[in-house]
């Protein structure tokens, strides 16, 4: 398991929000101060190899906590996101919170012991359904008490619609260790979204242009924006841009990446 972070002091700010990501590759988290609600403190934990169950996970994250003293600092509030592809969009129209179960059924294998919840995604008139991480909600819950949790895919289009400024089409590639999410905006508008699990760059190539046929993307025409765990050195950024004429990183302003050995587009849902 792998740690980095910044290395700013940050016990004279009383005020501080403290935000969680994790999923079955890592865990990071960013303390936030709540006034300014400037980033003052990130730490990302990379694991060696994805783990197999979610109680191998929270095994992790208890090692985490046993380890990291800031961790336990006393906190205004505590946001936590889920990250995983057990999720799907369903527009505010066809909506029924009694029918949970039902719009996750045809695309992922849920038991009936799953809990099923769902976020409202105002900006696209839509709510979020998706299994949360129940366990690690609970050991949260034991170290914090009370805290607002959300899905990763909600916090990622909000902030994409909040920074897209484009009228046509774009294509927004987020990145993780196996997964990747696309996001296609007009302007505000959400056109598609879709995670997918790679083991290759031709996984990784072949999905971004499935996609981009389905809604008839010129290649030479249309940008693709990157952010997450990409680089111009990798392998999977050469073999896009290979084909795809437009490729740009869609970086972040925020000051904490002076204190980080990582990529300005890198961490966007935490530091975006």
């Amino acid at each position: 398991m792998k740690k980095s972070s910044s290395n700013i002091s940050f016990k004279k700010i009383h005020n501080k929000i403290l935000s969680i990501q994790f999923s079955l590759d890592g865990f990071s988290f960013c303390v936030s101060d709540l006034i300014s609600k400037e980033i003052i403190y990130f730490s990302e934990y990379v694991f060696d190899e994805t783990l197999n169950s979610l109680e191998d996970l929270l095994d992790k994250i208890k090692t985490i906590f046993n380890e990291d003293a800031i961790l336990h600092y006393e906190y205004n509030e505590v946001f936590v996101i889920h990250q995983n592809n057990l999720n799907t969009l369903i527009p505010n129209d066809f909506f029924d919170e009694n029918s949970l179960n039902s719009y996750l059924e045809f695309n992922i294998k849920t038991l009936q012991t799953d809990f099923i919840t769902f976020d409202s995604i105002a900006e696209i008139e839509a709510k979020n359904v998706y299994v949360p991480y129940v366990n690690i909600n609970n050991y949260l819950f034991q170290n914090f008490g009370e805290f607002e949790y959300k899905h990763h895919t909600t916090i990622l289009i909000e902030k994409l619609i909040q920074k897209n400024k484009l009228e046509e089409k774009v294509m927004f590639v987020n990145v993780s260790k196996n997964t990747f999410d696309i996001v296609i905006l007009a302007h505000k508008k959400l056109i598609l979204t879709n995670s997918f699990s790679y083991k290759s760059k031709e996984d990784f190539i072949y999905y971004i242009l499935f996609v981009a046929e389905q809604l008839q993307l010129n290649n030479e025409e249309y940008k693709l924006y990157f952010t997450g765990e990409i680089s111009l050195e990798s392998d999977l950024y050469k073999i896009v841009f290979t084909y795809i004429k437009n490729v740009f990183f869609l970086e972040s302003s925020q000051a904490i990446f002076k204190e980080l050995d990582a990529k300005k587009h890198s961490n966007f849902i935490l530091l975006g």
